[in-house]
């Protein structure tokens, strides 16, 4: 044990922030959030959903694979799930937005709950095929459902609205995303100080030792299961509001694998992990549309190569952390703290 890390009292155990330096960094963070959209451009704001969509959804499987062992290729179908519910909500009954998420979210884990059943009896490889198969369903009903989904077609829905002014630009629904992601990010904290967080861990790192502890492994898997495809769920709810179009096509198998990767990236296990995991992948897209911008004068079928080329991006960072950084972003931050925190003595 490092010197400073022995706590003294189960509050001081419990915290989140045990220090003034902690606390100090996180108000100066809640300030750069604040402050973003008035110093940053339409571009950047637009990017800024984007990770905070991206964050709150890789929270969610975080929940289930990285502190549950749980592993889910199911994550984009979820978020199906509550941008329908949302969608449909808001173009035919024109309910108030945290209504909708609400719904969006607790639609999402109502699924979650009945993919997870078999969880009990299959794990690993065999759970992440079950999950792929609840995917596959759930984008046939997406696609043929017409009444409710539209079909092909999928849905066009109006703007959020909050007190009389519609959020539909993304500097108005920043206002919405980022705080809706705060509370989840928060929420996913706070969660692992509890006796279901702390069960959910206790699964995860030897399933049959928690089992003879009295930990009822079907319940607290489902409860996994459920608040992951809740987060899920308000995440796509967001999408939904900041795309206004949901079709079939909007949540693909590869972004369920998209999202896995963010947390492996990241660091499985760490809420830290999801954030630095979920922003980092979100923002490789977008460096390959720069360099891709920068090879068209010399490489004319640039454009065209992006796509795959995203692929095998995505796939090469998953094998390389795996190999160089199996804990992710989240370690390689905190061995950094530690190399400031001991500087100019050694590690």
């Amino acid at each position: 044990m490092r010197i400073g890390t022995a706590k003294e009292t189960y509050r001081h155990d419990e915290a989140l922030f045990d220090t003034p330096v902690q606390r100090w960094w996180l108000a100066g963070l809640f300030v750069a959030i604040a402050a973003f959209p008035f110093v940053a451009d339409a571009y950047w704001i637009y990017l800024g959903c984007l990770v905070a969509i991206n964050i709150a959804s890789a929270t969610g499987l975080n929940i289930l694979t990285g502190f549950t062992g749980l592993v889910s290729l199911g994550q984009a179908a979820f978020m199906g799930v509550g941008a329908y519910i949302v969608a449909w909500l808001e173009i035919n009954l024109g309910t108030p937005f945290f209504v909708n998420l609400l719904a969006g979210g607790l639609g999402a884990g109502l699924i979650g709950i009945l993919v997870g059943i078999p969880s009990l009896r299959v794990k690993g490889l065999y759970l992440a095929i079950a999950t792929i198969a609840a995917s596959v369903i759930l984008h046939f009903v997406f696609a043929n459902w017409t009444s409710v989904t539209g079909g092909q077609s999928g849905l066009t829905m109006p703007p959020a609205t909050f007190l009389g002014t519609a959020l539909d630009q993304p500097d108005k629904l920043y206002w919405l995303i980022v705080p809706v992601t705060v509370l989840m990010v928060l929420g996913a904290s706070n969660l692992f100080r509890t006796r279901i967080g702390r069960a959910f861990i206790a699964i995860r790192d030897r399933d049959i030792s928690a089992e003879v502890l009295g930990i009822p492994l079907l319940r607290y898997k489902l409860y996994s299961f459920a608040l992951s495809s809740f987060y899920a769920g308000v995440a796509g709810g967001l999408w939904a509001y900041f795309f206004r179009v949901v079709t079939p096509e909007s949540f693909p198998l590869v972004m369920s694998i998209f999202f896995l990767a963010a947390i492996i990236v990241g660091g499985m296990g760490s809420i830290l992990g999801g954030i630095l995991g979920a922003a980092f992948m979100t923002m490789v897209p977008e460096a390959l549309k720069l360099i891709v911008g920068w090879l068209s004068p010399w490489l004319p079928d640039a454009v065209a190569l992006l796509s795959p080329v995203r692929t095998i991006v995505f796939g090469a960072l998953i094998v390389g952390f795996l190999i160089f950084e199996p804990r992710g972003l989240a370690e390689a931050w905190r061995r950094l703290r530690r190399f400031f925190h001991l500087w100019p003595f050694k590690t």
